[in-house]
């Protein structure tokens, strides 16, 4: 599996995240944890720090902590992924599958681009085949069927290339570069089917360039990038009703949630937002025929979070009007 350890850092505060990320690297886990407590103690709500410090918990053997961290995150702000992810790590620790799995699901609605969280989500699902074939074994030990299927996951989770090393944070340059989330890649190991994962951390930020492609110079694109801007604007003003307005009637929210769950899900986490900013930049639009993509950073910010992310959005003409029928993060 694996555990996201960063969030996106802001400048304002880069020093504070990466001296506790240099304390970390060292080893000095409980001067890193009573650095985070101070910063957190003036800005309790600090996505980041708070973040930071499930790592530490997490780090110091202290999982029960690291859990009420993470869970208390995904309540404050359920739009983020990697707590999601994280407690789907803490858990598969525990050898609480059903609860990871619920939590990587969370995580795959709150971004259904959130490559990490499937790639966790099938760890989840082998190890939870592993359980039942087993069980199978048991109930029934001549049944030829099962043993290969059983055989094939214990070597999807054989202890080959596994590291068993403390997960590490990321570079202080990174932090000060505002990067987006990035992930660790952990991968479980097991000498039997049903042998809890060992976890092993790697981090590699995400900063590949996006691509820009040149917009198309007709009315046409002119039009898509109104509408962008308009489902924007729409947002950032709470005006609910224009903001899904902007989504066609052939939108798919993805994953198993249907169209009106999702409409509700986004009704109540627009409407519980004191004040919503939500900035597009390097917005370039690319139109075929009736269809347009659109591609920009987007920079949002609510209650003290601030996320910036690649974002794409895919509209369809519909008379006059341009509409979202599809969108991803990180792409």
């Amino acid at each position: 599996m694996t555990l996201a350890l960063a969030l996106v850092f802001s400048l304002a505060h880069a020093d504070e995240y990466s001296d506790v990320s240099q304390l970390v690297r060292a080893g000095k886990l409980v001067e890193a944890l009573n650095k985070a407590d101070q910063h957190l103690v003036s800005k309790p709500r600090d996505p980041q720090m708070r973040f930071l410090k499930g790592v530490i918990l997490r780090d110091s053997g202290k999982t029960a902590d690291a859990i009420a961290t993470f869970t208390r995150l995904t309540e404050d702000f359920p739009e983020l992924p990697e707590p999601y992810n994280n407690l789907a790590v803490l858990y598969a620790g525990q050898s609480q599958f059903d609860k990871a799995r619920t939590a990587l699901e969370m995580a795959i609605r709150t971004n259904p681009s959130y490559a990490t969280a499937h790639e966790n989500l099938g760890d989840v699902y082998a190890k939870l085949a592993s359980q039942a074939y087993n069980k199978a074994l048991q109930l029934d030990a001549s049944n030829a069927a099962v043993a290969p299927k059983l055989a094939l996951i214990r070597d999807l989770f054989s202890p080959t290339g596994a590291k068993n090393q403390r997960p590490t944070l990321p570079s202080p340059s990174a932090a000060a570069a505002s990067t987006p989330p990035a992930t660790a890649a952990v991968k479980p190991a097991s000498t039997a089917a049903t042998t809890t994962p060992t976890l092993t951390a790697s981090v590699t930020p995400s900063t590949a360039p996006a691509t820009t492609p040149k917009p198309a110079n007709t009315n046409a694109a002119v039009d898509a990038e109104a509408a962008v801007q308009t489902w924007a604007k729409a947002w950032a003003a709470k005006d609910v009703k224009a903001y899904l307005a902007s989504y066609g009637k052939d939108f798919d929210p993805q994953g198993s949630m249907s169209r009106s769950a999702w409409e509700e899900e986004r009704r109540q986490r627009i409407t519980s937002k004191s004040k919503i900013s939500v900035r597009l930049e390097n917005l370039t639009i690319t139109v075929s025929g009736n269809t347009a993509i659109a591609k920009f950073r987007q920079d949002y910010k609510a209650n003290g979070l601030a996320v910036s992310s690649r974002k794409t959005l895919e509209l369809l003409r519909s008379g006059d009007r341009w509409l979202i029928i599809k969108e991803s993060t990180g792409s």
